[in-house]
């Protein structure tokens, strides 16, 4: 399980990075053949929704991408990783 975060315009704090790497964990026992997740996080400078997750799952064959914003910075992971959820289990069913 490889969790890459990379955080722009800011230093995430060690707090942060263990809440993306826990949520993120979740992805990995829904597919197995997730090979890597790239989380970006990124502050604005501008707008309510100044904090966003932007995550991109590595599958031999399909990438899986999402990105959300948010108000603080653990609202939009979550908000991602739900999405990334969604999407996993709705291509399991297939």
């Amino acid at each position: 399980m490889v969790i890459h975060i990379q955080s722009l315009h800011f230093k995430a704090d060690e707090k942060l990075q263990e809440y993306v790497r826990e949520k993120v964990s979740k992805l990995f026992s829904v597919n197995g053949k997730i090979i890597r997740a790239e989380v970006t996080l990124s502050e604005g400078n501008t707008g309510v929704n100044c904090c966003s997750c932007e995550i991109r799952l590595m599958v031999p064959g399909h990438d899986y991408l999402a990105s959300k914003s948010a108000d603080s910075h653990k609202k939009a992971v979550h908000a991602t990783v739900n999405t990334l959820l969604r999407r996993l289990r709705d291509e399991k069913k297939r």
